[in-house]
């Protein structure tokens, strides 16, 4: 089964995210989705016990279209091809779940973490809403193959495009694009409009936050920051204020814009991506003179 699966990683998904670059890159943001892949291998979907609408509660259903317009504005759109549910790269590499395999972890694989618990590791034992997704454990070479083929490149590219514009720009602004369902999975209170994460304002200027906060309310949308989402790895990796990198990230209420049973878009759609323009636009005009007052202060 791994060499059949790493076949069908070569074959389907590579390369293993779709990178959309500006003619010329004219703001220092990078963009990045890591969730709204949306090609699932047939050996996966061979070994899961759910059906391929089910798989798809995980993902972050078309984020890299509704932020598409960055591109046209001067900033470059990294979005993962490959779902969530086969592989998570807003997760330590090797933050592994024991229960899912047959054979032992290598000693590095972090066991222990909350998201490994909650079954949301690097590999996924469940889907979004909490229903197992293998109807059998994989051997560890299979998520070796998985992580080699896909998570490496994902976050080699990312990290080259951070780079790239901090040389560039002499800073970078990360933008972490992600969606969140319109409710709590205990079925609680509608969640807000937006989610805006700075790790409690550990990994990025605090005067962004603030400014896209400020920015989608005047808009009219409800938007809370770091609860119930502060930020993930890739925001808490990427995030270095201190060294020129800012990393804000985005969680965004599907029920704007997605029917979340047919997770098919709605009529919210297109006014959600006229805001999302506005925003980029706005930040791309405005925010530079932040960064660069934070950057000659440090």
């Amino acid at each position: 089964m791994p060499h059949r699966e790493r076949a069908a990683i070569d074959e389907e998904l590579t390369p293993p995210y779709e990178l959309r670059v500006p003619a010329e890159q004219t703001a220092p943001f990078i963009f990045c989705s890591p969730h709204s892949g949306r090609i699932y291998p047939r050996p996966f979907l061979e070994a899961s016990r759910l059906d391929p609408h089910t798989l798809r509660k995980s993902e972050d259903c078309f984020v890299d279209e509704l932020f598409s317009a960055v591109v046209d504005g001067g900033a470059p759109l990294l979005a993962a091809r490959f779902p969530r549910a086969y592989l998570d790269v807003n997760r330590e590499p090797f933050e592994l779940d024991p229960e899912l395999f047959v054979d032992k972890l290598p000693p590095h694989a972090n066991t222990q973490s909350i998201r490994v618990a909650g079954g949301l590791g690097t590999i996924a034992r469940i889907v979004a809403d909490g229903e197992e997704i293998y109807s059998e454990r994989m051997r560890v070479a299979q998520a070796i193959a998985r992580i080699e083929a896909l998570y490496v490149p994902f976050h080699a590219a990312l990290s080259e495009l951070i780079e790239a514009t901090r040389s560039r720009f002499g800073y970078a602004v990360l933008i972490d694009c992600h969606s969140m369902p319109s409710t709590s999975s205990q079925g609680s209170a509608n969640r807000p409009d937006f989610v805006l994460g700075d790790r409690f304002g550990a990994s990025c200027d605090g005067r962004l936050t603030r400014l896209v906060r400020d920015m989608l309310a005047g808009r009219g949308y409800e938007v809370q920051l770091n609860r119930p989402y502060a930020g993930g790895f890739i925001t808490e990796h990427y995030g270095r204020p201190a060294r020129g990198v800012h990393t804000l990230q985005i969680e965004i209420n599907r029920g704007l814009y997605l029917d979340e049973a047919a997770l098919q878009p709605t009529t919210g759609f297109a006014r959600l991506k006229d805001t999302l323009t506005f925003l980029s636009q706005r930040l791309f005009r405005d925010l530079p003179h932040l960064a660069v007052r934070r950057a000659a202060a440090e």
